[in-house]
């Protein structure tokens, strides 16, 4: 049995990003990371936990797959955009697997929710959320174009969540969908080896995609730059089950 020092919330449970939310949930992962576990143990139920909220009020969810106290954690974000939804199905597929040993997912279906109820790139501010976040930030655009940036490095409260949960989770390993270029980013961070496997695993080019200020992937790799966060452009449209299954093992392997 796991310790007592990790208590196990009901399947589906949902609870907030404050002091009885994920962080508490970290903490006790941190406080157990001595726990033992016999051999008959299984993860437990799927954890939902609100990391923050949209610009009108939307919770943003991330579910936890395994144990918390697990010392390796994936963190994989199936939509930034929110008309690039083809990753959802990604995480979706990913709440139902058994994570490998010493393994804990979490797993974000929509860093936007307010673009994906609207099909718009854009977060109900207008902000391209992935020129939001503090790396190089620079002003782009104004509100109404494709790309703007928003009022400053981390205007919007969904980039201040998920910078809040990647600075509290140091996730070993992210992944970050998008559409619609069909292939895996050749980061300026991170481990080149572990891009090179995930790519030849799902059949997408290893290509550098270019440098985007305020990317949020960048962000993460040149902050903590032992760790390794890369974006994965799916092809157009929705992936078929074949596709998910691949992206499913790939990131089960290098987990």
């Amino acid at each position: 049995m796991l310790l007592a020092c990790l208590p196990p919330l009901a399947a589906g449970a949902c609870v907030g990003a404050g002091a009885g939310g994920f962080g508490a949930i970290l903490e006790q992962g941190r406080t157990a990371r001595q726990a033992v576990l016999t051999p008959g143990d299984r993860p437990g139920p799927v954890r939902t936990v609100v990391i923050g909220h949209s610009v009108v009020g939307r919770a943003i969810l991330a579910r936890i797959v395994g144990d918390p106290a697990s010392p390796r954690r994936i963190l994989v974000v199936g939509c930034v955009h929110g008309n690039e939804r083809a990753g959802e199905a990604i995480t979706r597929r990913l709440r139902s697997i058994t994570p490998p040993a010493r393994t804990v997912l979490w797993l974000v279906d929509e860093f936007n929710p307010d673009g994906c109820e609207a099909n718009t790139r854009q977060n109900a501010h207008g902000v391209d959320l992935n020129r939001n976040s503090p790396w190089h930030w620079q002003p782009i655009e104004h509100r109404g174009g494709t790309y703007y940036s928003g009022t400053g490095p981390l205007s919007e409260p969904e980039s201040r969540a998920i910078v809040r949960l990647i600075d509290s989770l140091r996730p070993a390993m992210s992944i970050w969908y998008h559409q619609h270029a069909s292939l895996v980013d050749d980061s300026s961070g991170g481990s080149l080896v572990i891009e090179r496997r995930y790519a030849h695993a799902v059949g997408l080019p290893l290509r550098d995609f270019g440098f985007f200020p305020g990317s949020i992937t960048s962000w993460q790799d040149h902050t903590y730059t032992l760790d390794t966060a890369f974006v994965v452009e799916l092809p157009p449209g929705r992936l078929t089950a074949a596709a998910i299954a691949r992206h499913v093992a790939a990131i089960l392997a290098l987990a």
